[in-house]
C-alpha cells in the first residue's frame, strides 16, 4: 500500500511539473493579475540657454521666477502646481496668495526654494545665469522659458510650458484662441493709410531724457503690429534715452505713458513738463496713461496690448 501512495504522489508531482513547463494554465481561486500602470514618460525639452532639461515625469511642484512664468502657468490652469513665485508675479491675484521667493535684482531666497521641494523651477533671460547655474548646482531642475520675440515665439513658449505642466491640451486651445484673436486684429488693420509715430516712455524721471522702448523688444513688436512705427525703433539698444530736443524734432503722433502704473506719471505732469507743451501729441491731447504689463510681460495678455494698442492707433477700425 505504502508503496502505492508513493507512486501516485510521484505520478501527480510529475503531472504538476509538466503543466508548469508547457505552460498548461492551473485552476485557481485568484484574480487574474491587473495590468501594471504604464511608467510616466520623461520629457525632454531644450530651453532658453540651449541647455536639454529633462523631467522623469509631469511638473507638480514649480517654482516660477517671472511674472510673465506665472501668467503662463495659470492662464495654462496650471496654477495649483505653482508653491513659489518671485515677488513681481501679482497677477492674476491668486498668485498673490502664492509662497514669494523674492527675486528681479538678484535676491533670490534660496533657502526658501530649495525647502519648496521644486520638481521644476521655471525662470526667464531676467534671472541673472549665475542663479540659473547655483540653482542647478543645488540639484534643481531649471527651464529658462526664453523671451519671445515675436508672437510664433510666444505660442512655442505656451506648448513648451504645457508639455511640462502636464497641461498640453489646454495650451493647444489657448494658442488657438490668441491666434484668432491677433488674426482678427491683423484683418482689422488691412489696408491702413497712416502709421501714427508713437512715443512709448518707459521712466520719465528725467523728462529731458526719458526712457523708450528701442528694437527686438515686445513694445516694438506690438507697436508695429498694431498699425503704428516705434519711436524708438531706429535706435540702438533695447531700451534706450532720448533727448527732449530729439523728441520735439522727431515730434510724434502719441504718447504713451508706460510709467504711469509704477511711476504714478500723469497726462497733466507731461503737459506742464517744460517744452513738452510743443508736441503735436500734447496740443491734440493723445497723451495716453498705459497698462505697461501687458506689453512688457511675454505672457499670454501680449495679446491684450496688442488689441489695446490698435485700438488707441486705428479706432475708426474698432468700432
Amino acid at each position: 500500500m505504502r508503496k502505492v501512495i508513493l507512486l501516485v504522489t510521484l505520478l501527480l508531482t510529475m503531472i504538476l511539473l509538466a503543466a508548469c513547463t508547457t505552460g498548461v494554465p492551473m485552476p485557481t481561486s485568484q484574480p487574474s493579475p491587473t495590468a501594471p500602470e504604464p511608467t510616466p514618460q520623461a520629457i525632454r525639452l531644450q530651453d532658453g540657454l540651449g541647455v536639454q532639461v529633462e523631467l522623469s515625469a509631469v511638473a507638480q511642484r514649480i517654482v516660477s521666477l517671472a511674472p510673465s512664468n506665472t501668467e503662463i502657468l495659470f492662464a495654462l490652469g496650471a496654477g495649483n502646481q505653482v508653491v513659489g513665485r518671485d515677488s513681481f508675479s501679482d497677477y492674476p491675484a491668486e498668485a498673490l496668495q502664492i509662497k514669494d521667493v523674492g527675486g528681479g535684482f538678484g535676491n533670490l531666497d534660496t533657502e526658501t526654494i530649495v525647502a519648496l521641494q521644486p520638481d521644476l523651477v521655471l525662470a526667464s533671460p531676467l534671472t541673472a545665469p549665475e542663479q540659473v547655474q547655483g540653482l542647478r548646482d543645488l540639484g534643481l531642475t531649471v527651464f529658462v522659458l526664453p523671451n519671445p520675440l515675436q508672437f510664433d515665439d510666444l505660442y512655442v513658449n505656451l506648448i513648451n510650458v504645457g508639455t511640462l505642466t502636464g497641461r498640453s491640451q489646454e495650451a493647444e486651445r489657448l494658442v488657438a484662441q490668441l491666434k484668432q484673436r491677433v488674426q482678427s486684429v491683423e484683418e482689422k488693420l488691412v489696408g491702413i493709410d497712416q502709421r501714427p509715430l508713437v512715443f512709448y516712455e518707459i521712466d520719465g524721471t528725467d523728462p529731458n531724457a526719458p526712457w523708450t522702448a528701442g528694437p527686438n523688444t515686445f513694445i516694438d513688436m506690438l507697436i508695429t503690429k498694431a498699425g503704428g512705427l516705434n519711436f524708438g525703433h531706429e535706435l540702438q539698444g533695447e531700451w534706450v534715452q532720448v533727448s527732449l530736443e530729439e523728441i520735439l524734432r522727431r515730434d510724434p503722433d502719441l504718447i504713451l505713458l508706460g510709467d504711469a502704473i509704477w511711476g504714478g506719471v500723469t497726462v497733466e505732469s507731461v503737459v506742464a513738463r517744460p517744452g513738452w507743451s510743443e508736441l503735436s501729441a500734447v496740443k491734440n491731447q493723445r497723451v495716453y496713461p498705459f497698462d505697461d504689463n501687458i506689453v512688457s510681460r511675454p505672457g499670454p495678455r501680449l495679446v491684450d496690448g496688442l488689441e489695446a494698442l490698435a485700438k488707441l492707433f486705428h479706432p475708426d477700425r474698432f468700432q
